[in-house]
């Protein structure tokens, strides 16, 4: 049967109403699995995120697959942690999405940034100084600090951050620790900015993201009540960690480590290292170490064997066993709340 016509014209236009609609939508790359969890959230059903780094890779250093690297170069809008924690992608945002929106999180406003700790052991005021916080408004779990920090931020950040961009094939450890998505009120806080941009490029859906993101920011105070009363009895457990990358997760539920193996996940440590921390292991009176699923366990089992240290407890920052997804994030930092809950349990 043919159409008459007359009715093309009228028709048209009501074929093609699907494909402006999609278009409408940004085209959004991210870098790590936390991330990509985060921004699904905010997207909802509107769509997915693409993620540049693949789950088990180690993000201070990636070779992209062809598809992460056409994934940004067809970005609206690409969010990552920080240069300091990728800063390889720093030469492939700029080439492949120079015209797409970048956000930076570990720069967004009400995002507390730490400093690396030093040294294989860490003393307890580590855990009390070299901080800094902006206030997050609205956001009960976030404490108040005063203004003389924000200045702390300028001059520190501007002391490192050379340090950290230029070297592309490692991980720096002079300057802002980049782990920041292991405190959930800064998760809350790269919501809203995931959020605003969106409702930017996408006006149309604008009330959507911000909605979704509202909603997974009281998701986030309720898995923050919940793991602060699974941890309040594991308070004084004393572990190490594979490498120093959890201590977001540590100050937030005042479960603080007592050291670390090794400084990034992308370098071996040192003898000196190793032998500071045996040497030091009965006087901090550790009762676990955490493995990390992409190393090899030979190394722990080396550095603490004959101490009676629990060593088959495993923890890590990406979450690499976890499906991608909005559950992702969740379930991330329940692990971690896990491995330390077992650690206590153990040392009964």
């Amino acid at each position: 049967m043919t159409m008459h016509t007359s009715l093309r014209p009228l028709l048209l236009p009501c074929l093609l109403l699907p494909a402006v609609a999609a278009a409408e939508v940004p085209s959004v790359a991210v870098d790590i699995p936390p991330v990509h969890s985060l921004v699904e959230r905010v997207m909802g059903d509107l769509g997915t995120p693409q993620l540049v780094i693949q789950p088990g890779a180690s993000p201070h250093g990636y070779a992209m697959r062809p598809s992460e690297a056409e994934a940004l170069a067809q970005a609206d809008v690409v969010f990552w942690v920080s240069d300091g924690l990728t800063p390889w992608l720093a030469k492939a945002r700029q080439s492949l999405a120079a015209d797409a929106q970048q956000v930076e999180l570990m720069e967004s406003a009400g995002t507390q940034r730490l400093t690396y700790r030093q040294g294989a052991t860490f003393e307890a005021h580590d855990h009390d100084e070299h901080h800094e916080h902006e206030e997050h408004k609205g956001h009960r779990h976030h404490e108040e600090h005063d203004g003389h920090e924000h200045e702390h931020e300028h001059d520190a950040h501007d002391g490192h951050e050379h340090e950290q961009h230029a070297g592309h094939d490692h991980h720096d450890h002079s300057g802002w620790d980049p782990h920041g998505w292991l405190d959930p009120v800064n998760a809350q806080a790269w919501l809203e900015a995931i959020a605003t941009s969106l409702a930017e490029l996408d006006p149309d859906n604008a009330d959507i993201y911000r909605h979704n993101a509202e909603e997974a920011r009281g998701e986030l105070d309720d898995l923050i009540d919940e793991l602060e009363t699974r941890l309040q009895q594991a308070q004084g457990t004393r572990f190490i960690v594979f490498h120093d990358a959890y201590q977001y997760f540590e100050r937030r539920f005042d479960v603080p480590a007592a050291g670390a193996i090794s400084l990034g996940d992308a370098s071996d440590p040192s003898p000196a290292r190793i032998r500071e921390i045996q040497q030091r292991v009965a006087e901090l009176g550790v009762q676990c170490v955490f493995r990390e699923p992409q190393f090899n366990p030979a190394l722990v089992d080396s550095v603490f064997q004959g101490t009676g240290v629990e060593t088959s407890l495993v923890i890590d920052p990406l979450g690499v066993d976890l499906p991608l997804g909005t559950e992702l994030y969740p379930a991330l930092l329940r692990q971690l709340a896990d491995g330390v809950t077992r650690c206590a349990a153990e040392a009964e």
